[in-house]
């Protein structure tokens, strides 16, 4: 992480998002300023061109599952690392401008992801009325206020911000629904670790026979557990894909550090994504005893002894 802390937070805008509200409760309101900026590609910019010290995007949804936009602006360009992952549970209401009915509503606008959480609701409210997909939810809720469309599909915050009303409250097809957002800065020294750490990576393997399972096994042999990972293209051609992926445990840990090590030499390119606490609630499986920092130390003051003649 940065060796000052962050002051000027750049997060995916406009003024009442899930990202807003998500900075709002990772920072104390007096803790920086925060600029909304209109895509996650323009709010990783600012933290590469210095408008910005750091940047909250989102990373994947329980339901919808990964962003694209944050994953690809994470693997390509200058290099960033996340920092912080922080966990916030959304909630949607279809918002109008005051005195609107629901009879009168003719367009209905909101981001892709927002959606596709609300497609059977809407269905069911709205049959005749296809929506409309906008760069993010305060962006249509902003659109609904300017007259641009009847609706807006957001959080209740951007229908406070923008002086909407819930027409219709728990719009969501599945309540509960969580989306990850990560705090990503400039490169930097990682902070210790806490014991309950997340690393995460982009890893670009051959087009080879057992590519991925070498990738695999680098952290299988060494005890350590995946939390996710899923592949994304890398645009060059087919048959050459990268692999976003979290495991537990911190670069500082020995296993750790040395399954990136391994990556390094059995992949065509690794870029360090950064070592962090876990905020999902959930702690670490324990480490097998054959896999710790201790196992590896043994091992490795065994082989210096065999080595210089000892048995």
């Amino acid at each position: 992480m940065p060796e000052t802390p962050p002051t000027r937070f750049a997060y995916l805008g406009p003024e009442g998002t899930f990202a807003e509200a998500a900075l709002m409760t990772a920072l104390a309101s007096s803790e920086g300023a925060r600029y909304p900026q209109p895509s996650v590609p323009a709010a990783l910019a600012a933290v590469r061109t210095g408008d910005a010290d750091a940047a909250l995007v989102p990373l994947e949804n329980s339901v919808e599952g990964s962003v694209p936009a944050t994953m690809d602006g994470l693997a390509d360009g200058d290099p960033l690392v996340i920092t912080r992952e922080v966990f916030l549970e959304v909630g949607f209401v279809l918002a109008v401008r005051p005195g609107t009915s629901l009879s009168v509503v003719r367009s209905v606008a909101s981001h892709p992801h927002a959606l596709a959480q609300t497609a059977g609701r809407l269905a069911e409210l709205l049959p005749d009325v296809v929506p409309l997909p906008t760069s993010s939810t305060a962006g249509a809720a902003e659109a609904v206020a300017a007259g641009k469309f009847d609706a807006a599909v957001c959080a209740s915050i951007a229908a406070d911000r923008y002086g909407l009303v819930p027409l219709v409250e728990d719009l969501a097809d599945r309540p509960g629904a969580v989306t990850r957002f990560v705090l990503v800065a400039p490169p930097g020294r990682p902070a210790p670790p806490t014991g309950n750490d997340k690393t995460s990576l982009v890893a670009v393997v051959g087009d080879r026979t057992g590519a991925l399972l070498e990738l695999l096994s680098e952290f299988a042999v060494r005890g350590i557990s995946l939390t996710r990972i899923e592949s994304r293209p890398t645009r060059e051609r087919l048959g050459v894909y990268s692999f976003s992926l979290d495991c537990e445990g911190h670069i500082a840990d020995r296993r750790v550090g040395e399954a990136l090590a391994a990556l390094h030499r059995v992949c065509d390119d690794v870029r360090f994504l950064g070592s962090y606490p876990r905020a999902d609630g959930r702690e670490n499986k324990p480490v097998p005893p054959i896999a710790d920092d201790g196992a590896f130390a043994d091992a490795a003051a065994w082989l210096e002894k065999l080595r210089a003649g000892g048995s």
